[in-house]
């Protein structure tokens, strides 16, 4: 059994206790009134004069009233009315017991709750009223005692019942003190269980930010070879093809036509595309992060896809944006491009939208379109090359410790969402 079960355990048996000790509180006194008076009224011709029998007549209404009044106005330990609902209820049982000894039954309350509403320092002569009350209805005449033979009784029968007392006073001590010994050790462990929880939790974040540090570390040599093949490769050859759109773009004149539209578009991209090769090999953040937070590059990308692609697209941010640590950002970018580009190219879609989500220590990205879909087993698989397509989005995201999950099903649309912890720019 593990430490925390063996906690449930204890906590569970204690309230268990309280639960049947506060039921005995509650209903016991009018069991044992009703017990002390029906074995009184069957002896009473035997033991009791006329004068006893109309006294407990009125008495035991009395206490009765005592009991319900109390059962109303039940306060804590130690209370004005919790000492006078003992006192009140001794006295009772000690005019009763005169009666008829009988009546000793409805006496024994006060040993199991003087110390439950007495204070402290008056528990032990609740204790012992009680145990004069019970020696004298066991000395053989009742209160008072009727010859000196009851009274040597009466003595004894006391000597021997605040013996008793006090002994069961000193174990009630000590259980009480075992109690509160076992409740303050609870407490300790559910404190250390809160302060090892909030310590998993703050590891949690070290540990998603010492993967995107060793992600880091771990790519910066590989990023050194690929900064010099893509300088002497797709550098060279997109400055080529801005060099050869720039002549059709002259050669066309002034025509507005779609033709014209088009190689002013291909230019641009053209450019952008340098832009971005020029900024991989610098190591440096995409472009459209260098002046804008995330929110502010997703929605200016959305905007420039629906003008591209003629599709409707919505771009919404939940939560309370926060700045990024710039790992974080640039790869949930990349993958909203990626996931725009295939929207535009294979889905055929009417309508799309972009949500970002800052959700305490995780941050989400939702890609969603109306067209088509896919079946995503039928895909081919991710080589690792060139970070296009679903498997690199998904490649992005895990270097991060992140995941990107896909829905989708012919005719159903496309739904992308990443997520990827929240790694904060300190």
């Amino acid at each position: 059994m593990s430490t925390g079960e063996r906690e449930r355990e204890v906590v569970k048996r204690v309230a268990t206790a309280e639960q049947g000790w506060e039921r005995f509180f509650r209903y016991g006194p009018y069991g044992l009134l009703l017990l002390a008076t029906a074995i009184s009224a069957v002896s009473s011709s035997l033991i009791m004069s006329r004068a006893d029998v109309y006294a407990a007549a009125v008495l035991v209404p009395v206490a009765l009233v005592l009991q319900l009044w109390w059962g109303r106005v039940a306060s804590g330990p130690g209370s004005r009315a919790a000492q006078f609902y003992f006192v009140a209820r001794t006295l009772l049982a000690f005019g009763l017991t005169w009666c008829n000894p009988f009546f000793s039954i409805f006496t024994t309350l006060g040993y199991f709750d003087a110390g439950r509403l007495l204070p402290r320092r008056a528990m032990r002569a609740g204790l012992l009223a009680t145990a004069v009350i019970m020696a004298g209805s066991q000395s053989g005449s009742g209160m008072p005692p009727a010859s000196p033979m009851n009274w040597i009784a009466f003595v004894i029968l006391f000597a021997l019942h605040g013996t008793l007392t006090m002994i069961f006073a000193q174990i009630g001590d000590r259980e009480a003190e075992q109690t509160r010994t076992q409740a303050d050790t609870i407490a300790a462990l559910e404190s250390a269980n809160a302060r090892l929880e909030r310590a998993m939790a703050e590891n949690a974040g070290l540990h998603a930010q010492l993967l995107v540090q060793a992600r880091e570390a771990g790519v910066a040599d590989e990023r050194s070879r690929m900064a010099a093949e893509i300088h002497d490769t797709i550098a060279q050859g997109l400055a080529g093809i801005i060099a050869q759109l720039q002549v059709v773009t002259s050669a066309a004149g002034t025509d507005p036509g779609p033709a014209g539209e088009h190689l002013v578009r291909a230019l641009a991209l053209a450019r952008h595309s340098l832009g971005e090769a020029r900024r991989s090999v610098h190591n440096l953040l995409p472009a459209a992060l260098e002046h804008d937070d995330l929110p502010g590059a997703l929605e200016k990308t959305v905007t420039t896809w629906s003008e591209r692609t003629g599709v409707r697209a919505e771009f919404t941010v939940t939560g309370t944006a926060e700045p990024l640590h710039d790992e974080i950002g640039a790869t949930l970018l990349r993958i909203a491009e990626e996931a725009l580009a295939n929207a535009g190219r294979h889905a055929a879609a009417s309508r799309a939208g972009v949500t970002l989500s800052y959700m305490g220590d995780e941050i989400t990205l939702d890609v969603r379109d109306d067209g088509r879909g896919f079946d995503p087993h039928a895909l081919p698989p991710y080589r690792g090359a060139g970070g296009f397509g679903l498997g690199g989005m998904r490649a992005r995201a895990e270097r991060i410790a992140g995941t990107v999950e896909v829905e989708t099903g012919h005719g159903l649309g496309t739904a992308v969402c990443a997520r990827v912890p929240l790694v904060r720019n300190d």
